[in-house]
């Protein structure tokens, strides 16, 4: 417990005396002010919204432009810029070949059986809800197995791009 109170005090600072009863009250009299929770009209808050809200059958799956069994969507970002979030969509058997990203990449399986390793380490098989973090430039790799479909999400923390190791069948 000790501990605990240490760290509280490091992030926080020393415990301080209770605020007056006033003071609390123009602080929660102030909050909507601020913008939490001013929208007269929800659906129009949701409309403004949709770029941040895409239901999975809203999402616009495109080929991928790296990986011909893949279908990918962009949610969030600007892979050109930098940091973003897809999408993949990946049939029964679509295998992605070694490579590696300047980018810190984190995977995400949401459905089917996805296998995945990364140089130096053994292959692991994720189901829904599995993560993979991928280091920057760590070379990986991975595959949809079974008999169903997979989808994932995935996330870049900087521009994407993408390398082909060399030895992309040995694995």
């Amino acid at each position: 417990m000790a501990k605990c109170d240490a760290y509280r005090t490091r992030i926080f600072g020393a415990p301080k005396t209770r605020l007056p009863r006033q003071v609390l009250l123009c602080m929660f009299a102030l909050l909507p002010a601020a913008g939490m929770g001013n929208s007269a009209d929800p659906a129009t808050e949701a409309q403004t919204a949709r770029h941040l809200i895409t239901p999975l059958k809203d999402a616009s799956f495109a080929q991928d432009g790296d990986v011909k069994c893949l279908q990918s969507a962009l949610e969030n970002g600007d892979p050109d810029t930098g940091p973003s979030t897809f999408l993949l969509k990946a049939p029964a058997g679509c295998r992605v070949a070694a490579h590696y990203h300047s980018a810190e990449e984190q995977l995400i399986v949401i459905r089917g059986r996805v296998l995945t390793g990364m140089k130096g380490m053994p292959s692991v098989a994720l189901t829904a809800g599995g993560v993979a973090v991928m280091p920057s430039k760590a070379v990986h790799w991975f595959s949809c197995r079974g008999k169903d479909p997979c989808l994932m999400i995935v996330t870049f923390n900087q521009k994407y791009d993408i390398v082909w190791a060399e030895a992309a069948g040995k694995h």
